[in-house]
């Protein structure tokens, strides 16, 4: 099974439910097992924009399915909860945003999809996200 780490942030509604919601139905795909869950922290949106702050957590997972196949699961779980995409209105407020940030050690660069995601290295609170799930056995 491959060892997968998933951000998730809300900054709209409930957010904590919105959290609740992704790591209950991440856990539930196929041929995945949810692993371990970070704390949540809040923070304030990227790049300046006049939003409210977000919460965010990362989990990891378990899983058989392909990076690709987790990609629309993640997407079809941001649907679910109200999300909708709009190819440009990239940045805004959203109630569910889930990001495929590691997939085992891979390193993959397809239309709409990048692993490890191109986010990591200028995000601190993914990076203790990460750091604090490194240190859990599955």
């Amino acid at each position: 099974m491959h060892r997968v780490f998933i951000a998730l942030g809300s900054n709209l509604g409930d957010r904590e439910a919105y959290l609740a919601f992704a790591r209950e139905s991440l856990g539930a795909m196929p041929s995945t097992r949810l692993v371990a869950v970070s704390s949540i922290e809040e923070t304030a949106p990227l790049g300046g924009r006049r939003q409210p702050p977000y919460l965010n957590q990362m989990v990891r997972l378990r899983t058989r399915l392909s990076p690709r196949e987790l990609l629309d699961g993640c997407q079809q779980i941001e649907r679910a909860a109200g999300r909708l995409r709009e190819l440009h209105r990239r940045w805004e407020s959203r109630t569910l945003d889930l990001d495929i940030v590691r997939y085992d050690d891979l390193t993959l660069d397809e239309p709409g999809l990048t692993l490890p995601h191109p986010g990591l290295p200028a995000r601190d609170f993914w990076q203790r996200e990460l750091a604090e799930l490194l240190g859990h056995d599955d």
